[in-house]
């Protein structure tokens, strides 16, 4: 098969878009006959930086056997997360680096195909969610119970490990979740960055009636801000540079306030509705050093700064503001423990992140959706690839 070649060329609209799939969908019934499942292989690999290809790729055959405890699924939905996107356009992350060929996606739901020997709790036909990262269960971290900070976990588009922009994929049993018929593919592909948000919103330890700030309205941003209310805040403030952003961010909920960056201050805004005290708990999303650099200035005494945004490099730590707030500082990385939180909020309304969703695109067009994620168009939050059924 030919390549499909993506090049840093700007997007000419929205070529290749499809209507949302976001109604919820019934679970399958019976059983699904597989033997075709490796007949077409086409997969979305990163060649290099970039270059991508939609092209045959061997990787379902080298997952040909499935373990007894594994599950096989035929990938529905897939969300652009913006690692891919830097895996992308960069050609790695920090000491992670494309050497090679690498299938992208992590964030996805599929339909399961082929149950493993010793598979208890999902059957062929189960409409299910993945969790990207398989840690190794007998190190001392996942025995301690932080498994994603593993140093062997392997977690899906992470040089050397494969995504999932292909047909079908292999995952153990532990990591795959059934979704409730009222969670549509879209929303279940929704659940990996929303882990995120509540990964970051429990370490917080947000209390009833919290003030809270999110400095960023990407999709992670938007998805810690829903994690925030969910988690008891009375109001988020959310800051970020594009005003369509702030605007999506304020139609999530009443109780979310944007302030654009350059025409307000947040630091003056959040002082002024908090009669001078500040906020209880800030959320740092941007991933910019200067944002990270004033994080202590609009946080109220006793209050508690979560770093989310990944830095590429060391940034500045004004430790004296922190001190004389006796800041408490948190750090995450990805989530742990928490799919199940996170599909249970969908199911009942808890959370609605189908708003986030501005955008859908054929697999066919996965090449072009890169293009266009890569330009980052400020009224797109979350683009998703659906894969052929």
């Amino acid at each position: 098969m030919g390549r499909a070649v993506a090049s840093m060329v700007p997007p000419d609209g929205a070529h290749g878009a499809i209507d949302l799939d976001l109604q919820p969908h019934r679970a399958c019934s019976g059983s699904v006959d597989h033997s075709e499942r490796l007949n077409h292989m086409e997969a979305l690999v990163l060649e290099k930086k970039l270059d991508l290809s939609l092209r045959d790729f061997p990787i379902e055959r080298q997952e040909e056997k499935l373990g007894p405890r594994d599950v096989r699924i035929k990938l529905h939905t897939v969300g652009i997360c913006g690692s891919d996107v830097h895996y992308y356009t960069h050609g790695k992350i920090g000491p992670f680096i494309v050497n090679a060929p690498m299938i992208l996606g992590h964030e996805a739901s599929g339909t399961i195909i082929e149950t493993g020997s010793e598979v208890t709790t999902l059957k062929e036909g189960d409409r299910v969610c993945m969790e990207p990262g398989i840690p190794d269960p007998n190190s001392k971290a996942t025995r301690l119970g932080m498994y994603n900070v593993d140093p062997a976990v392997r977690f899906w588009a992470t040089p050397p490990v494969h995504g999932i922009l292909r047909p079908t994929c292999v995952h153990p049993e532990a990591f795959t979740f059934k979704l409730p018929d009222s969670v549509s593919f879209a929303e279940a592909a929704m659940v990996e960055p929303l882990a995120v948000g509540v990964h970051a919103a429990t370490k917080a330890r947000i209390k009833p009636g919290d003030i809270a700030i999110v400095l960023g309205a990407g999709p992670i941003g938007l998805v810690t801000a829903l994690s925030a209310l969910a988690g008891g805040c009375a109001r988020v403030y959310v800051s970020d540079l594009a005003k369509k952003k702030l605007d999506i961010a304020e139609g999530l909920n009443r109780a979310i306030t944007g302030v654009q960056a350059g025409n307000d201050d947040i630091v003056e805004r959040v002082k002024r509705d908090t009669d001078g005290w500040g906020a209880d708990v800030l959320f740092e999303a941007t991933g910019s050093p200067k944002a990270a650099a004033r994080v202590f200035e609009p946080l109220a005494p006793g209050g508690c700064v979560v770093m989310i945004g990944g830095q590429p490099e060391p940034i500045s730590y004004d430790a004296g503001a922190a001190m004389i707030r006796e800041a408490r500082v948190e750090n995450i990385f990805r989530y742990a423990h928490v799919f199940p939180r996170c599909v249970a909020m969908l199911s009942s309304g808890a959370i609605d992140v189908r708003p986030l969703i501005t955008r859908k695109f054929e697999f066919k067009d996965s090449v072009h959706a890169f293009e266009i994620a890569a330009s980052a168009p400020p009224a797109d939050v979350k683009m998703q690839i659906e894969l052929p059924q």
